[in-house]
């Protein structure tokens, strides 16, 4: 269905046209001074200087082409030209009885759905996942699951680094410290083990022990190289437990992400494209587009306007080995053979901008893409502590993803026994619940470019622009539904009758919003807009809950007429949530 905005804006257009004018002045906005209206036009003051007429005239005579509307309770032109209007309220209520018996809330799915690769995990097998991957991860669910919500098919792929040096220094270590493994015996030709040889806990010991070596012993690093090298000529043993790494790793990542409610389409690595990259380079030689470099191999990517310096693509080092660009091309190429997508969007730090922008030139100026397929990126911002630095444990190092998890669960489970407010054998499921809304929406209440203070004491606070105070409103909206039903009342048949208080029709027009907000939260890539506007729904509905007696109503009719706002409100609450990656308790 039309959002309620386009509806005003049609009968406005209508008006300009009736009243002698050109109809594209009628655009209709938010009020931005909701004290006095609740939409505004401005077109008059654009038409003045067209019809050589005084701004205050024009909307004096398109004001009065709105006398008897049907959607406007009054229409009013202010000095020196602005048209203020308020909506009716039997015009509010018939669009939210419209969007209860729509079948997805009043949204429409996209009449053209789009296919889309979204890149948004990225990390590295064998180490844990650790505060840095939070973004990433949050950002690209929540946009996943819009896109999805809007019809369009949304690919989440994880975009594992399971190919690099880490492989070579575990498996080196390894080898030091258990050097009569079969997988080390060149000799052996039968099966290997199914089990792994290592625990996920001494393979996350293993590998930072093998890193600080490799900084302090040349001959230990070469080592790591020529393991590496030999993994990746396919030496068989190598390949064994390597497979075994990944299984012990991905099997790990699948739980930590778990933990946030978000999950992957494509479980892909760098090791899937492997088999890409020699043709690719060869095609990007033989076409005379990539050439070498001080033994490197690079392809030049700058353009004229350009205004400050972008270095060539670099496809291959001296060494011949291959890079993060080498396999980001050759993942671009697999997703379009494999996919053909219409947008591949990479949710990644913002300070790899530049990577990406030597990545998508040289993936169209090769002709790796179509014309007509988008290649984005999504930079995000640093989480920080209190002190303005990047986010870390109290003794300075990096906290692991399930530690900064347990804390916020912890933290709210004594929130939840202090308020004494659900049983104690219940509070730890809660406590989980609403400490995954409290990570979630403390960051993806802040745009996604920018730097945010990662503050536990206030996103797990109940007051507020927070997680846990979005939680408490729908689980209070759930209990008033609940005592209506245990009244022996029915919710599903009732509809919603105008407002009879201004609180009641803030609360109306603020779900109205709700299609117009997804759809340019989506188109945005946004989800900090669809936390503005539950936080805005949330405020809207506790000011019109401490105003109203809503139970304790005795007009039966109106009371329904209530009750079916609330319905509405809690349904299009719990579908923002979802969106944003997270769920309500029944109780708090």
């Amino acid at each position: 269905m039309n959002t309620i905005i386009e509806l005003i804006t049609e009968e406005v257009k209508n008006a300009f046209q009736n009243a002698g004018y050109d109809s594209s002045y009628g655009r209709v906005t938010l009020s931005n001074r909701p004290d006095l209206c609740e939409y505004q036009c401005n077109g008059a003051m654009a038409a003045a200087k067209a019809y050589k007429k005084a701004p205050i005239m024009i909307a004096k005579d398109v004001v009065e082409q709105l006398l008897g509307s049907q959607a406007l309770e009054q229409a009013e032109a202010v000095n020196p030209g602005f048209i203020n209007l308020k909506v009716s309220g039997d015009f509010v209520a018939q669009y939210l009885t419209a969007m209860r018996l729509s079948d997805h809330l009043g949204v429409e799915k996209a009449k053209e759905p789009k296919k889309m690769v979204l890149d948004y995990g990225g990390p590295n097998v064998a180490k844990p996942l650790h505060v840095g991957h939070l973004r990433s991860a949050i950002i690209g669910e929540s946009i996943k699951r819009m896109g999805r919500f809007l019809g369009h098919e949304i690919i989440g792929d994880v975009h594992l680094g399971d190919w690099g040096l880490q492989m070579g220094l575990i498996i080196t270590e390894l080898h030091k410290r258990q050097p009569d493994l079969v997988y080390f015996d060149e000799n052996y030709q039968g099966e290997y083990p199914q089990e792994a040889p290592f625990t996920i806990g001494e393979l996350e010991e293993i590998y930072p022990a093998a890193n600080a070596k490799s900084k302090e012993d040349e001959a230990y690093k070469a080592e790591a190289l020529e393991a590496t090298h030999q993994l990746q000529m396919g030496n068989r043993g190598y390949r064994a437990l390597w497979r075994h790494i990944l299984k012990v790793s991905v099997t790990d990542l699948k739980r930590n992400y778990a933990n946030l409610s978000v999950d992957f389409d494509l479980w892909n690595g760098e090791s899937d494209v492997q088999d890409y990259i020699a043709p690719m380079v060869k095609d990007l030689k033989d076409r005379g587009l990539a050439y070498e470099d001080q033994g490197a191999v690079v392809v030049d990517v700058k353009e004229d306007t350009d205004t400050k310096e972008v270095p060539p693509c670099m496809i291959l080092k001296s060494d011949g080995a291959a890079l993060y660009t080498t396999t980001d091309l050759a993942t671009i190429v697999e997703r379009m053979e494999k996919y053909q997508p219409d947008e591949i969007l990479y949710v990644v730090d913002k300070r790899q901008e530049m990577h990406f922008v030597q990545v998508f030139r040289c993936a169209r100026k090769a002709g790796m893409v179509k014309d007509d397929t988008k290649l984005s990126f999504l930079g995000f911002g640093t989480m920080n502590g209190k002190d303005g630095k990047p986010f870390k444990t109290r003794d300075g190092g990096v906290m692991r993803l399930e530690n900064l998890i347990r804390e916020i669960n912890e933290e709210m489970y004594k929130k939840i026994v202090d308020n004494r407010s659900i049983k104690e054998e219940d509070a730890r499921a809660t406590a989980k619940i609403v400490g995954l809304s409290a990570i979630k929406y403390g960051d993806l209440s802040n745009q996604a470019s920018k730097d945010y203070i990662f503050d536990i004491e206030r996103f797990t606070s109940f007051e507020g622009n927070t997680g846990p105070y979005i939680l408490y409103t729908t689980v209070r909206i759930k209990s008033i539904l609940n005592r209506y039903t245990e009244e022996g009342k029915n919710v599903g048949d009732t509809v919603v009758k105008a407002p009879v208080s201004d609180s009641q029709k803030t609360l109306m027009l603020e779900t109205a919003k709700f299609n117009s907000v997804v759809v340019n939260a989506f188109e945005e890539k946004a989800p900090h807009k669809i936390c503005s506007y539950i936080y805005e729904l949330a405020n809207a509905f506790n000011r019109f809950y401490h105003e109203t007696k809503i139970l304790s109503e005795e007009d039966q009719e109106q009371k329904q007429s209530f009750i079916a706002l609330l319905v509405l409100v809690k349904d299009v609450l719990e579908a923002c949530i979802d969106m944003l990656g997270f769920t309500a308790p029944e109780r708090m």
